[in-house]
Formats: C-alpha cells, sequence, structure tokens
C-alpha cells in the first residue's frame, strides 16, 4: 500500500484531483473515487449503527463487515491490487443463512423503519448498493475483479435481514407496506 497520512491537510487535492494507493492521481469525479467514497460513507453508516443496542453476535459481524469494508476501500484505492478475499463473501453468505432462517416468511414488502437500529440499516442497505452500482459502473470502465461487487452485493441483502432481526429485538417486528393486496386480506 502507498505511503499512510501523518499529515490529514496536505492541499494537494486543491486543483481537483487525489491520490491514489499506487501514488497515481485521479481526479476527484473518476468512477474509481465515487465508489471509494460510497465504500467509505458505507463504513461511516455501520459505524453509527454499531452505536445502537444489538446482540454480541451482530456487532461482532458488524465490526468485521467494517474491517472487509475497509480492505474493500483500499483494494479500490490501488488498481490492480487485491486485499478484499472471496472468503468475505463466504462468511456473509453464511451469516445471511444463520439470520434469515430465524426470521418468519415474508408476507409482503416491508418499510424501511421500525426502531432506530432496524432503520439505520435499512440506511446501510440503500448506500451499500449504490456502493455496488459504483464499483459495476467502475468494472465497465477498468478491469476489477468479482469479488467487490459480489461483497457489496451480498452485504446489501445481509443490511436487509439484519433489520429485521435489529426490528424483533425485545419484541418489535416489520412495518409492513399497506398495500391493497394486504388490505383485502390476501396474504398469499
Amino acid at each position: 500500500m502507498g505511503n499512510r497520512l501523518t499529515q490529514i491537510a496536505t492541499r494537494t487535492g486543491d486543483a481537483g484531483t487525489t491520490g491514489l494507493g499506487d501514488n497515481t492521481r485521479v481526479s476527484k469525479d473518476s468512477l474509481r473515487v465515487h465508489a471509494m467514497g460510497d465504500v467509505d460513507e458505507l463504513n461511516s453508516h455501520i459505524g453509527v449503527l454499531l452505536c445502537e443496542d444489538m446482540g454480541d453476535d451482530v456487532r461482532a459481524l458488524l465490526v468485521e463487515i467494517q474491517h472487509q469494508l475497509f480492505n474493500l476501500g483500499g483494494e479500490l484505492s490501488i488498481p490492480g491490487f487485491e486485499l478484499l478475499k472471496p472468503e468475505a463473501v463466504l462468511a456473509l453468505d453464511e451469516a445471511l443463512a444463520t439470520h434469515n432462517e430465524a426470521l418468519p416468511r415474508l408476507q409482503e414488502f416491508i418499510l424501511p423503519a421500525g426502531t432506530r437500529a432496524a432503520s439505520q440499516a435499512h440506511v446501510c442497505r440503500t448506500v451499500a448498493r449504490r456502493a455496488e452500482r459504483s464499483v459495476v459502473a467502475l468494472g465497465k470502465q477498468e478491469a476489477l475483479k468479482d469479488t467487490p461487487r459480489q461483497y457489496l452485493n451480498r452485504l446489501s441483502d445481509l443490511m436487509f435481514v439484519l433489520a429485521r432481526v435489529l426490528n424483533r429485538m425485545n419484541g418489535g417486528d416489520d412495518v409492513y407496506w399497506k398495500s391493497e393486496r394486504m388490505a383485502k386480506g390476501d396474504a398469499s
């Protein structure tokens, strides 16, 4: 990896460029920088989510996800480098299976609502989808490994499931969309 920052206000970005981990400079509006920023924003939102009450297992999972997102950001900052391993995607698959198994079947679409923790998990889900779109756009322009795209796709699914888990803490539930079908009592 490139040099670690010892000074934050370097003024090297004043002209609208930023340095990548391989010491090249790119425009701050490049697809790579957008992808890096979206991953960084996602990691920050997960940090906010971690301020909420939750089970130790969910907390440990989210902390590990933060580390993997930092790896992903590092990988994006160094073209051609790999930091995020395929095993990280498998870990998300396992977490998805574990947490989803304990949830009741969805009756209808749910709103991004409920407890503050669940609502923040939904924010994380939507930011993960945006980060995924940014990585897909970058992948159309430059060669990227599959793992970053797969990780973000799986992570957004997991954040949806974790929102449902967090809504059930202390006896809560999902907030269902009031569709016409549900109003008629047709939940099949």
